[in-house]
């Protein structure tokens, strides 16, 4: 399949057009691309259990609008990229946080978050991009610490946003805001999904900045688009069975800008800073009032803070 040649304009983003494409090993990934093509293409990695379009259309927008290429995707087992079967045995997953926390070994998940940044840099391949400019945010800056490590040569520059790497001991989440990710929602119906999707975005976001209309609508869209439970928990497994990053961010050499909300109550900034530690001569920005989210208010900010870093290490 030649997904450029395939291209239809994005439902949700003026600026965009879709498509999906096989990456190989039975997987294919679906995508949105903008922006003129040019060599300061930005590549989007999304976090746990979130469809592309939690990288909200102003924020790819305003990326566009600065010049770049902007791609976004859903991970395996999200949105309309492929779905995972596993028939493997059921883990249990308090043991696997227990010995997470700690820094202990887990096995057994479907897949692992190396897995996804092999998806990651087939996706590019297939693309036909040799690098990028990666921004990853929450698990998907898991999965960008990974991909600049072991493919170095295409990742210009590393962009993280409210992540970790997951390095023992570390703070926990708050239990309420752990609870409104990962608790079970009272149906699985339309209706039920958007009220569990609103508790979770008013939960984890960044406080006085929660639109209430816009996160409707948001949660609306993404249950109508897709609607896979049994993924998000595949890929929260992917986090447990991949442990502790903080050896590989030793390899990391690019380029770093490690951004955390103070407000984030999921990951609290602590990850964030324990990332900047491991990775030499990164840069950590905390952003004040920001929370594990990106709000209209913040992304002027953000999309300076990224672009600055871009400029800054562009031959």
């Amino acid at each position: 399949m030649n997904a450029l040649s395939s291209l239809q304009p994005s439902q949700y983003c003026a600026l965009m057009q879709e498509s999906k494409i096989d990456i190989g090993n039975n997987i294919q990934l679906h995508f949105e691309i903008g922006g003129i093509e040019n060599e300061n293409t930005i590549l989007l990695i999304m976090g746990l259990g979130a469809q592309m379009l939690i990288w909200p259309d102003y924020f790819c927008e305003a990326l566009i609008k600065q010049g770049y290429r902007v791609i976004r995707f859903d991970n395996r087992d999200i949105g309309l990229s492929s779905k995972i079967r596993h028939k493997g045995p059921r883990l249990n997953s308090l043991k696997l946080m227990g010995r997470f926390t700690l820094g202990l070994p887990n096995e057994g998940a479907p897949y692992t978050l190396y897995d996804m940044a092999d998806d990651t840099s087939r996706l590019m391949d297939a693309l036909h991009i040799e690098k990028a400019h990666v921004i990853g945010a929450s698990m998907g800056g898991m999965i960008a610490q990974i991909l600049a490590a072991k493919y170095p040569q295409k990742v210009q520059t590393l962009n993280l946003l409210f992540t970790s790497n997951n390095r023992a001991f570390l703070p926990p989440p708050f239990p309420k805001q752990f609870l409104s990710l990962m608790g079970r929602p009272q149906s699985t119906d339309e209706e039920g999904m958007v009220a569990h999707s609103m508790r979770l975005f008013s939960t984890i976001g960044s406080p006085g900045h929660f639109n209430l209309d816009e996160a409707r609508e948001t949660a609306r869209k993404l249950y109508r688009r897709s609607f896979h439970p049994a993924g998000v928990m595949q890929q929260f497994l992917a986090i447990l069975c991949t442990g502790s990053l903080s050896k590989i961010d030793r390899d990391i050499k690019q380029p770093t800008l490690v951004v955390h909300g103070s407000k984030d109550r999921l990951l609290p900034p602590t990850h964030g800073r324990a990332v900047a530690k491991s990775i030499k001569n990164a840069k950590f920005q905390l952003v004040n009032g920001m929370g594990h989210d990106i709000p209209k208010y913040f992304v002027p900010q953000l999309v300076e803070l990224f672009s600055q870093h871009i400029q800054a290490h562009v031959k």
